[in-house]
Parts: C-alpha cells; sequence; structure tokens
C-alpha cells in the first residue's frame, strides 16, 4: 500500500479519535493537523483565530496539510474547514484517498455543547453557525471524498476504524 489516508469531515465528527484508530490498525503514523499547528507555533488554535483571524490560520493550516500530504502510509485527520482552501483541497484528492466523516448535525451539536475550543462556535448561537458551516462545507466534502463513512451507523470509533481499513485494504490491492 503507498497511499495515505486523509480524513474530512464537520468539526467533532471524530477525525481525530476515527484516525487514531486506523492508523494503529495499519501501523502508519497519525497526524493531526491543528496538534501539528499547535507544536509548532506554541499557541492554541483558539488563540491563533483570537489574535491572528481564521484568513491567517488558513494559511497555516494549508501549509502544513501541504507539507504532510506529501508523506506516504500516514493517516492525517484535517481541520474541519481545510477543505474551503482550494490548493488544500486539490493536494489531498492528488495524494491520498479521502474518507469523509459524516456524523448529524444534531450529533455534532451534543458533541460540542460545553466544547470551549472550537473559535468559530464561540457566539451566542452555535447551532446556526454549524448548520451554516455544514451548508458551506458539505458540498465540498461530497466532491472530494473517495468515501463517506456516516458515523451514526456505527457503535464506537474503533467500530468505524475498522470498516474504513476494510475498504482501504480492497481500494488498494495492487
Amino acid at each position: 500500500f503507498t497511499q495515505s489516508i486523509f480524513l474530512v469531515g464537520m468539526t467533532a465528527s471524530g477525525k481525530s479519535a476515527i484516525g487514531k484508530d486506523v492508523a494503529t490498525e495499519l501501523g502508519y503514523p497519525f497526524f493531526d493537523s491543528d496538534h501539528v499547528i499547535e507544536e509548532r507555533t506554541g499557541a492554541t488554535v483558539s488563540w491563533i483565530f483570537e489574535q491572528e483571524g481564521e484568513k491567517q490560520f488558513r494559511r497555516r493550516e494549508a501549509k502544513v496539510i501541504g507539507e504532510l500530504s506529501q508523506m506516504r502510509h500516514i493517516v492525517l485527520a484535517t481541520g474541519g474547514g481545510a477543505i474551503l482552501h482550494q490548493e488544500t483541497r486539490r493536494r489531498l484528492s492528488t495524494r491520498g484517498f479521502i474518507v469523509h466523516l459524516r456524523a448529524p448535525l444534531d450529533a455534532l451539536l451534543s458533541r460540542l455543547v460545553k466544547d470551549r475550543t472550537r473559535p468559530l462556535l464561540q457566539n451566542d448561537d452555535p447551532a446556526m453557525v454549524l448548520c451554516q458551516m455544514a451548508e458551506d462545507r458539505l458540498p465540498l466534502y461530497n466532491n472530494l471524498a473517495d468515501i463517506t463513512f456516516d458515523t451514526d451507523l456505527y457503535k464506537n470509533s474503533s467500530d468505524v476504524a475498522e470498516n474504513i481499513v476494510a475498504w482501504y485494504r480492497g481500494a488498494t490491492k495492487p
């Protein structure tokens, strides 16, 4: 197998948890683009958004994903909005398999209700913002993805991961 796996999806769709399980199962290194940005800058994603704005964060994100996506045999969890950047979409689509993790908005909202680390949702109406984000992003996820997994159809993240690995192994047969 020479291809990497790139996980895309809405915030709180399970990309990090599922990605770690997929990487473990395949024996691949796991990367989370948000965590790499935080390690490199010494600042949280929330702080970067607050101090530098979303546009600067997206530049950092595109650079990190550009670097990581050149690696082979990795699993990469991207930030929910990474696909808004056209060059990031191009790089992901030409450098590996893109797996879209989809979850119902009510499930995402229940996971996010007490989460203060998601800068775009720190406002008076996170449900409205999440719905708008979904409206903007779902067509991009759908156009980009090699396959979509509805995470609410599985018992847990390792169950989703097992199905992704089975699909991947079938997709990468010589």
